[in-house]
């Protein structure tokens, strides 16, 4: 009873006090302010976009660092050179006709301002056969500490500046790659991190002109099955756009990087063509705004012709996106060994290339067969802990 009437006396206001109380607790009107950025190259990143996600065309990711071209150029037995990676690069920009079938091309910087070994220069190689020039900007990945061997992307600081330089030179997009692993987790941490750098490279990018390429891939590595990577993916990708919206990103002036919604490589469960096509139209559905202009996948390591006939499979029916490819490995794999590194084989080599540019082609219009497709272009190219 003593606490009851402490309690009356002491915090209870009385009677003839209960109007005024709430009167005073009443909510006063808040005025929110929001500030919507208009950046003054909008008009023109929609535009780039659009060119990209353009029917019957995807890009050739030919980004690769000079450590991980040298990886590609050992393969063939060739010594890791300027003058070598000049050689293959002038290879790949060079086929005739490979405009019909590629939208968009991403460099490395050092390609960026590079010539052909005809002295001309990679970019205008590029324009003429109407393919826009990209750049790789991040930095590469580093340990995230506090996380379960997590990694985290590099290249923030600066990245303005560079961008701006870049635009100068050429390039009208940009591509930033970050992981997420299943097998280590991934953490909350490794997610939000990978969401958040992503989202500022994004923002920053289309300050600077350039179409932002948004790539958080969910690597292959590990045992587990498609509900699980389908788990995954719903998660980052929720997080991805959410960060995107903090930062004022324009999603008509963006592109795509995803990995499809596969198997882990070491599992045992294969997945087919349609159960891939069928997961990650359900994944895209669930968290890719239709503003967004272009999907364009990345291969991660599968077989050249798996990477076709996934991409055909999610072609099939109509899409509120363009759904198409940005491909690295699945694009040059044969094409590297047909070169070989011998002049004589360049014509080849860039017939290999084309042959399968246009494979993708007709698998971003839904019109791929793997009729007459040779053993090699079927064989994986899943690397563990795979790095550009």
């Amino acid at each position: 009873m003593a606490s009851a009437t402490l309690l009356k006396s002491s915090f209870l206001p009385k009677k003839s006090e209960w109007g005024a109380t709430r009167q005073a607790a009443a909510p006063k009107p808040v005025t929110v302010s929001m500030v919507v950025r208009a950046g003054a190259y909008d008009d023109e990143l929609v535009k780039t976009a659009k060119t990209i996600a353009s029917p019957g065309r995807g890009i050739l990711a030919m980004d690769e660092s000079n450590a991980t071209c040298g990886k590609r150029l050992a393969s063939i037995g060739l010594e890791n050179t300027e003058a070598n990676r000049q050689a293959y690069r002038t290879l790949l920009v060079t086929p005739p006709g490979l405009g019909q079938y590629i939208s968009g091309a991403i460099l490395f910087e050092e390609t960026l301002y590079q010539s052909t070994v005809d002295g001309k220069k990679i970019v205008d190689i590029l324009t003429e056969q109407k393919i826009v020039p990209g750049i790789k900007v991040d930095k590469g990945l580093v340990p995230l500490t506090g996380s379960n061997n997590e990694s985290w992307c590099q290249g923030l600081d600066g990245l303005a500046s560079r961008e701006a330089a870049y635009y100068q030179q050429g390039a009208r997009f940009a591509k930033w790659r970050t992981v997420v692993s299943i097998p280590n987790g991934p953490s909350e941490l490794a997610v939000k991190e990978a969401a958040w750098g992503l989202a500022r490279y994004a923002a920053i990018s289309q300050d600077n002109g350039l179409v932002p390429i948004v790539e958080p891939e969910i690597l292959l590595d590990g045992q587990h099955g498609i509900e699980r990577t389908f788990e995954v993916a719903q998660k980052v990708w929720a997080e991805v756009f959410f960060y995107m919206a903090e930062n004022n990103v324009t999603f008509e002036g963006i592109l795509l990087k995803p990995s499809m919604v596969t198997p882990g490589a070491e599992c045992k469960d294969r997945a087919t063509p349609e159960q891939v096509a069928d997961y990650t139209l359900k994944l895209l559905h669930r968290r890719i705004p239709p503003a967004v202009p272009g999907i364009m996948f990345l291969s991660g390591g599968q077989s050249e012709v798996e990477a076709t006939q996934n991409l055909n499979a999610m072609n099939q029916g109509a899409n509120p996106w363009h759904v198409s490819f940005s491909y690295a490995r699945a694009l040059q794999n044969t094409c590297l060994k047909t070169w070989a590194g011998q002049p004589e084989n360049v014509k080849a080599a860039q017939d290999a290339l084309l042959l399968r540019a246009k494979a993708n082609s007709l698998a971003q219009l839904g019109k791929y067969t793997s009729d007459g497709e040779a053993a090699e272009a079927k064989e994986g190219m899943f690397v563990k802990n795979y790095v550009y």
